[in-house]
């Protein structure tokens, strides 16, 4: 078990110290009471001294006082219990609730670059298996401990030759089950890895099985997934069987303290040193002196996978968060349209360039379209003028201000996007057109789903805008998806819109419609459009041609085609 990830967990049970105290006190009464019963049992043996001698009054004192003992440990243990529940499953409310809260911090580049199911994989099943170790640890840890230095006390008190019996042999016992422990944490750390890369490839199967089925990709996925499977097995079987080994370990250990203490005992009791009562007592000791070590032994392979899990869950939260704001970061009200790039440059790893040098004047109302080849930096110019990504050198400009000097979340309310990927929330048609403005009247929802085209479609839903939208609208066709969006940035008009591939999922003939309704949204406000249908974009003021990263021509639709340029073959390759 690593000393850096105890310390964190150490931390985390900080706030709920009160529990913490209160679970020992009731595991020290519950452990007190639970080695108070074999006094009483050789007490009542010493009672019962022959044929026709039996203290039968003695006895039944001593039987009503056991029933009393036996009802208070109860009853302590299930408080314990009750502290250990509650300690665990706050503490992993804590970490569930940093972890999503990170989520929502992580720069872009780290949700890019690692696999969805493998950071789901961090926030739900490490966590749980975090959990069920800490709940095991806290339960048996604590009771096993106490039990242990209270046994010995009680034992000590009885006959300490006898005692130091059990203390000379109990040191093999905790190397057995450390040596295994030690070796067991890796293996679990490896498992926990590859049940990560399960759930990615799970998720990634089950979120695109159109895709899988109509391309024939089942047999390879089938394949890759038996692949990890096999992996799987072999690191859960080597971790499940080396520390599976520690439990007979340790009772082989217990079985030497049993036998040293029956020999030893049974010479002292033939020789009137202690009572037969004596012995019996101390026989039961010896056995719930060792029982605690099979436990400890069980549970240290609990928490090694739980502190397996718990360092991919504290790597998760450690993670560098997007560079906050500036400590001087202005808010910005209300964007005038001025915008401005100067000398940009920006690329995704640092090896690969991509956007050199890019300079751009865009004045209030322009509708600025851009177009390219797939790859040439289009949705890359997006990204760092909503500051999804922050740029490399140079800088952007937004109503006369440094985008770096103005906070993200005001920066990003002055933009509109529709994106070619449409994102729906689980919920109702309407509350996923207000997303932006939850508390939005519904007259104003139905006027942007009808600027939007999509209130006739709506309308012949089940329950209408009370439709329950599946999971990233499972239930609606691309295009309806696409339109809900659209519907969305039309409820929330802000100064500047970005419509990127806003029309591929719709229809040529609710196109139109929409390009109009796009017209009206555009009126007076600074625009982005990023198309690969060039028809799109004739209107607009100043049409960028983008290639490798760089902005090589620009002009209106009539200039460009007149310069007979890269836009002019861009044009003629779709209408010639």
């Amino acid at each position: 078990m690593h000393n850096e990830e105890t310390k964190k967990v150490f931390l985390l049970i900080r706030p709920y110290m009160h529990y913490l105290i209160l679970s020992l006190i009731f595991a020290a009464v519950s452990v007190a009471l639970t080695l108070y019963a074999p006094i009483l049992t050789g007490d009542a043996v010493d009672l019962v001294i022959g044929k026709g001698q039996v203290d039968f009054a003695g006895v039944f004192y001593i039987l009503k006082k056991l029933a009393i003992v036996i009802v208070l440990t109860s009853l302590a243990q299930w408080l314990m219990n009750l502290c250990n529940n509650t300690i665990t499953y706050r503490v992993v409310k804590d970490v569930r609730t940093k972890a999503f809260a990170k989520l929502q911090i992580l720069p872009l580049k780290y949700i890019d670059s690692h696999q969805y199911g493998e950071t789901i994989s961090r926030i739900i099943t490490d966590v749980e298996q975090f959990s069920d170790g800490l709940l095991m640890g806290f339960s048996q840890l604590f009771t096993g401990v106490v039990t242990i230095l209270g046994t010995l006390v009680f034992m000590l008190s009885i006959n300490v030759k006898i005692s130091l019996v059990v203390i000379l042999i109990t040191p093999v016992s905790l190397f057995v089950a450390s040596f295994i422990a030690k070796r067991t944490y890796t293996m679990f750390k490896a498992q926990s890895e590859t049940r990560a890369e399960m759930t990615s490839l799970v998720n990634e199967m089950v979120g695109s099985q159109k895709v899988v089925q109509a391309f024939g990709y089942g047999n390879k996925a089938l394949q890759q997934f038996d692949e990890i499977n096999r992996r799987l097995q072999k690191v859960s079987l080597r971790a499940i069987f080396f520390s599976s080994i520690t439990n007979p370990s340790t009772r082989f250990v217990n079985g030497l303290v049993y036998t040293g203490v029956g020999i030893t005992g049974a010479f002292s009791a033939m020789n009137g040193l202690i009572s037969v009562g004596q012995l019996s007592c101390f026989l039961s000791y010896a056995n719930q002196y060792t029982k605690p070590f099979n436990e400890i032994s069980s549970v240290v392979t609990e928490l090694q996978n739980a502190m397996a899990c718990a360092r991919r869950v504290f790597d998760f939260i450690e993670e560098a968060p997007e560079m906050p704001d500036a400590e001087n970061a202005v808010i910005l009200e209300q964007a005038d349209g001025n915008l401005e790039l100067e000398d940009v440059s920006f690329s995704y790893r640092t090896e690969v360039p991509l956007l050199q040098h890019l300079n751009l004047k865009v004045k209030p109302g322009q509708k600025i379209a851009i177009v390219g080849p797939t790859g040439c930096g289009k949705t890359t110019l997006i990204n760092l003028l909503m500051r999804f990504y922050d740029i490399d050198a140079g800088r952007i400009i937004v109503s006369g201000r440094e985008v770096r000097g103005i906070t993200r979340d005001s920066l990003r309310a002055n933009f509109g996007m529709v994106l070619q990927e449409t994102w729906l929330r689980s919920g109702t048609v309407a509350e996923n057109i207000a997303y932006g403005r939850p508390d939005t009247p519904m007259e104003e929802i139905i006027a942007a789903a009808k600027a939007a085209h999509a209130h006739n479609f709506i309308r012949r839903m089940p329950q209408g805008y009370d439709t329950v939208i599946k999971e990233e609208g499972g239930n609606l066709s691309q295009g309806q998806k696409q339109l809900l969006c659209i519907a969305r940035v039309m409820l929330n008009l802000p100064p500047m819109l970005i419509l990127d591939e806003a029309t591929s999922s719709i229809d040529t003939r609710t196109e139109i419609k929409i390009q109009k309704a796009f017209y009206q949204m555009m009126e007076g406000r600074t625009s982005f459009i990023v198309a690969h249908r060039l028809s799109t974009i004739r209107e607009a003021d100043v049409i960028l041609v983008m290639n490798e990263g760089n902005i090589i021509e620009q002009g209106t639709h009539e200039e460009l085609l007149a310069r007979g340029g890269f836009y002019t073959k861009l044009y003629e390759s779709q209408f010639m």
